[in-house]
């Protein structure tokens, strides 16, 4: 898969243009799968408003599912296991992009596995990933045991689709979010390289190319 990973959303006309960069083109023309899952297991967000304001689009500030997409469609990981595969695998293959949501990224590595999406994910070479907070962590080997709310036998173990990490939502100026001073902690337990940014930031994976857009802050540690 081709990869958007971001703190925030597509909150900036640089991050937008790497979207439709990857898609190959226009949002307009392309289709969309939102995956709300990571929020249940998130002990400030939960399968309630904020769940509800993603899958509807009404994502104040954090645009993903409200990007004008030719059309969009819900997919419920914890649904998934009690579903023929054959009533929703031909529509994550057929999609366009997939738009996974923040929440907690364990709770959401573990209902990849469950419901089977994850055998899916390494075939879907046409599709992108748009990934914000831990819809972007879960791709890295390891989200860090600060990042550990819903507790698993996994551990703080990431899917391992990139070889990096990432702490998001670094703290700008009045803005609030996580300290470089946590970041910096956070990096230095974590033994991979990784990347510490703000809302205005984003990492674009499309095979061997790793490259940041950002109309913000960022940084690379552990190198």
């Amino acid at each position: 898969m081709r990869l958007l990973l971001t703190g925030g959303g597509v909150t900036n006309p640089s991050i937008r243009n790497a979207l439709v960069g990857l898609l190959g083109k226009p949002i307009e023309e392309s289709t969309a799968l939102c995956i709300p899952t990571a929020m249940y297991g998130h002990p400030w967000l939960g399968p309630g408003v904020k769940a509800w304001e993603f899958a509807a689009g009404q994502e104040p500030g954090n645009p993903m599912v409200s990007l004008a997409w030719r059309s969009v469609g819900l997919l419920e990981l914890t649904a998934l296991p009690s579903i023929p595969d054959e009533r929703w695998m031909p529509q994550v293959r057929d999609a366009d992009v997939l738009l996974v949501s923040g929440g907690d990224a364990i709770y959401l590595h573990h209902w990849l596995r469950e419901s089977r999406m994850l055998d899916l994910l390494g075939d879907l070479d046409d599709t992108v990933w748009v990934g914000m907070s831990a819809g972007s962590m879960v791709m890295a080997p390891r989200i860090g045991e600060e990042f550990v709310g819903w507790k698993s036998p996994l551990g703080d173990r990431g899917l391992g689709f990139v070889d990096f990490a990432i702490c998001p939502h670094l703290a700008v100026g009045d803005r609030p979010g996580n300290s470089m001073e946590v970041a910096e902690r956070w990096a230095s337990k974590i033994d991979l390289p990784a990347y510490v940014m703000d809302d205005e930031t984003a990492i674009v994976v499309d095979g061997d190319r790793v490259e940041v857009v950002s109309e913000g802050v960022w940084h690379r540690l552990g190198d």
